[in-house]
């Protein structure tokens, strides 16, 4: 099946929000087999919303819209879809009582453009929001160029919060069942290698391929693989993905730190918390960023202590311990001081793990010695201290600090794996 997202919003179009829902209905859409063919924007304007369903209806077997179903007269979306469906709204009693509840459990006045949300097409099928007022509903019609064919329409509600649940817990069963065929993929998540090295090593498993299918993603600061296999079954999808993950395992296995597309933060925080290793840092140039990936991943209070952003010398002198000759002989940022810091900090929390992160951001503050992108990354663990230098001599400041960040991940990853 092949489909279009359609979102509804002139605040879309002015830049007043970002249109989250477009990324995450393309993931879900894809790995439930559906081909996602085009994302279309279109203001609170009946005729042009109505112009692009027909137009989507051209190349596509069913249009997701977002937007447009709440209770102000911008919201044009039922009426619209109705027109283009050959349909016409009627009252849903059951609806209108649900609303009603919702109402009276927030302890607000029902008005009469709540009332105007249990208006749905005749015969959809309806989607009820348990998150807000507006229910999502499908709606299907003949294929005017395939009368053996039906063509579907889903709308749901455009507050992220609201759709992402109705679609998860309504519209992605009924899609499941509405899919000819079954998509399973994975995604490979590496570090350590660039987009173009990964494509050319992994070459001998692109050239050819039809399915599985095999893309290289450059992302920010790492890079990923999508196998991919669309299949009549799920088992047959999940066997052909299982075999080309095992080919790809074999040839960039050293840059693998997940098969499940999560983030490094996460998979070593899950490291971490099975292994019961306490962990703190000491942060000069990412100011923080390391430790607030970290927490991102719920539980690791259990394993994070504390971290310390010493970004002046007197901060790592007087925090971590640091001495000042180790400063004034090798500078901030230095192998000696980055170790320095990371002793210091194991040392003041008694921790398993103390890291550390000193280096030149940028995009100023280099020197032909000491270039912009200029990392030093001291690791203590085990009796075992370590030192990762990184120079990638690029000047954009955030790229800098992610990839520092990223790289002190990768270093727990690999001396606790």
């Amino acid at each position: 099946m092949r489909a279009t997202i359609l979102s509804v919003g002139t605040e879309l179009l002015f830049g007043q929000i970002t249109n989250t829902n477009t990324v995450y209905l393309s993931r879900k859409l894809n790995a439930v087999g559906i081909d996602v063919m085009y994302h279309f924007t279109v203001g609170d304007n009946p005729e042009r919303l109505a112009d692009m369903i027909e137009r989507s209806f051209k190349d596509c077997d069913i249009v997701i819209t977002t937007g447009g179903l709440g209770p102000t007269q911008d919201d044009m979306t039922k009426e619209t879809v109705c027109h283009v469906m050959g349909d016409s709204l009627v009252m849903h009693d059951d609806i209108l009582d649900s609303i009603k509840k919702r109402m009276s459990a927030y302890k607000a006045v029902m008005t009469e453009n709540n009332i105007k949300q249990a208006l749905l097409p005749s015969r959809c099928m309806v989607f009820a929001n348990d998150f807000g007022t507006a229910p999502g509903f499908a709606l299907d019609r003949r294929n005017p160029h395939n009368p053996e064919k039906k063509q579907w329409i889903a709308c749901m509600p455009g507050p992220p919060n609201e759709a992402t649940r109705m679609f998860e817990g309504k519209v992605q069963p009924w899609l499941e069942e509405l899919a000819e065929d079954s998509l399973v993929y994975k995604e490979i998540m590496t570090f350590g290698i660039g987009e173009s090295d990964l494509e050319t090593v992994l070459l001998p498993v692109i050239n050819g391929q039809t399915d599985p299918t095999v893309a290289t993603y450059a992302k920010d600061g790492h890079t990923s693989v999508r196998v991919a296999s669309k299949r009549s079954t799920k088992h047959e999808a999940e066997a052909a993905v299982t075999e080309m993950v095992g080919k790809i395992d074999k040839i960039i296995g050293q840059y693998i730190y997940s098969y499940e597309g999560e983030e490094y933060s996460n998979v070593v925080a899950s490291l971490l918390m099975k292994k019961g290793l306490s962990i703190s840092c000491a942060e000069s140039c990412t100011g923080g960023m390391f430790a607030a990936a970290l927490t991102d991943t719920p539980g690791i209070s259990d394993c994070f202590d504390r971290g310390i952003v010493t970004y002046s010398n007197r901060a790592k002198i007087e925090e971590l311990g640091v001495k000042p000759e180790t400063l004034n002989l090798y500078g901030a940022v230095s192998e000696e001081t980055a170790i320095e810091m990371a002793e210091g900090i194991k040392n003041v929390s008694g921790s398993d793990i103390g890291i550390s992160v000193t280096g030149i951001a940028g995009p100023d503050g280099g020197t032909e010695e000491k270039p912009v992108g200029l990392v030093y990354i001291g690791f203590v663990y085990n009796g075992k201290v370590e030192c990762r230098k990184i120079s990638r001599n690029i000047k954009d400041r955030a790229r800098n600090r992610k990839y520092a960040m990223l790289s002190m991940f990768d270093m727990i990853y690999k001396n606790i794996y």
